[in-house]
């Protein structure tokens, strides 16, 4: 089959690196590849022809019962907007790229035959061999292409979202392209932060280019692994794509919060996290956040619920770079004297948690059990408004005995080489591996204890 390629320039950058994502830089510098065959061949299978499928879908129109179509990320978000909203829960609008898109790259040049076989025996414990495999998928949907039909109406989407904005009226406006599996956000697994996610993204061929590196991102090395060890079959997890109007914590603050304790799994608390810039420091754990604790029996009973206050270091912030660059964000060192200070309000971290009990109340009705969350939230640095940016069950803590704390004590040791951070209350013991970079990781062998600066969840 030969293959004519057309290309179209587009800026965009990916502001979350995920572990063996090959950017379609590779492919060819900031573009949309748009495979066409030869003219008197077919494009589409005959089976679609003449028939126009909606790929895109506004997210008010949009609710849980839609996962299978559009993935958790967006369900979650049209569920929140259609009955949250109304109860004073602000969420930005935007829509979803359905599956269907999805299907339709693979449907193309033979696609998802090739793609199976690809992975049909992968050795995940070989991570040579998961890395080489998972770079050679993300390719072949990078080769493929978006089909025209797919372009067309996420262009005339993105549009209808600029029309007017949280910032802005008739002009290119800034949005947040996240990956939307539909296998991501289930109350009993969780995929979050394996496929890639853009901040940031102006324009509609800079929109278009991630979204097409978001369903590529269904074969990064780590959600190829996800899927093995949990039994999903690759070719039953499909991509699916949210995007969203940013909100302007470039300029504020933003974070993450959970509807229970995810040291100890106490459910009567609200613990809230947040940092300077935008909300990948925090969910990508390349900062020491501050930390708020709000106990959920008081909140609107008392004027102060908030029973824990600490501050952390807060070392970066990723903020938007100027207009012209080829870069949309960049990541700069946090001022001493910000550092120092809280980066949200009482008042906002009241404010978020009383926006959690009622998603939390929201999708325990839903779902039929108590149904902790883990949230994500923006605070607009123009505007002054909080926002909640996405919501999912959470699966670690919340799977685990409730009714059971555990504490380990160690009774006597040397004096310590080093201190940090904690997440949790354990200990161990074992040969100290020092890893610099994510390249190191195959270096660990089991038993021993990893020492990093910081940790990413990408090493998972």
């Amino acid at each position: 089959m030969k293959l004519l390629i057309s290309i179209l320039f587009a800026g965009w950058v990916c502001t979350h690196e995920v572990e063996g994502f090959v950017p379609s830089t590779m492919v060819s510098r900031r573009v949309i590849v748009r495979a066409r065959q030869n003219k008197n061949e077919t494009m589409e299978p005959a089976k679609t022809r003449g028939v126009k499928t909606k790929h895109c879908i506004p997210l008010d129109e949009i609710d849980l019962d839609d996962l299978p179509k559009v993935g958790g990320k967006t369900a979650s978000l049209g569920e929140m907007i259609q009955q949250l909203t109304p109860l004073g829960v602000a969420v930005p609008g935007g829509f979803g790229v359905s599956s269907s898109a999805y299907d339709a790259v693979l449907d193309r040049f033979q696609l998802r035959e090739r793609l199976e076989l690809l992975l049909r025996d992968v050795d995940v414990n070989n991570l040579d061999d998961l890395a080489n495999r998972g770079r050679q998928a993300r390719l072949m949907i990078m080769n493929a292409g978006l089909p025209d039909e797919v372009i067309e109406q996420i262009e005339e989407a993105y549009g209808e979202m600029c029309t007017c904005n949280l910032h802005s009226c008739g002009k290119d406006c800034s949005v947040a392209v996240r990956s939307s599996a539909t296998a991501e956000d289930l109350p009993t697994a969780s995929f979050a932060g394996q496929q890639a996610s853009f901040l940031n993204v102006v324009g509609k061929h800079s929109v278009c280019s991630a979204v097409l590196e978001c369903l590529a991102s269904v074969f990064t090395d780590r959600a190829i692994a996800y899927r093995v060890h949990n039994g999903f079959d690759h070719m039953q997890v499909k991509g699916a794509v949210s995007v969203q109007l940013m909100v302007r914590s470039d300029l504020a603050s933003s974070g993450v919060a959970f509807t229970l304790d995810p040291d100890t799994g106490f459910r009567d608390v609200v613990v809230i996290t947040g940092s300077y810039g935008l909300g990948e420091s925090v969910v990508g754990g390349k900062v020491d956040p501050d930390e708020t604790q709000v106990f959920k029996p008081m909140i609107g009973k008392v004027a102060d619920p908030i029973i824990k206050r600490s501050i952390g270091r807060k070392q970066t912030k990723i903020v938007y770079t100027k207009d012209g660059s080829d870069k949309r964000t960049k990541t700069l060192l946090t001022p001493d004297a910000d550092a120092e200070r809280p980066c949200f309000s009482d008042e906002d971290a009241k404010t978020i948690a009383e926006w959690c009990c009622k998603i939390e109340k929201h999708y325990s009705k839903h779902h039929g059990h108590p149904t902790p969350m883990d949230i994500e939230w923006a605070k607009d640095g123009i505007t002054g408004e909080l926002f909640i940016v996405q919501a999912r069950p959470e699966t670690v803590r919340s799977a685990q005995k409730s009714n059971v704390l555990k504490q380990t004590e160690v009774s006597s040791h040397k004096p310590p080489m080093m201190e940090g951070s904690a997440i949790g209350s354990d200990a161990a013991g074992g040969v100290a591996r020092v890893i610099r970079d994510v390249s190191e990781i195959s270096n660990m062998k089991p038993g021993e204890i990893l020492v990093a600066d910081m940790t990413d969840p990408d090493w998972v």
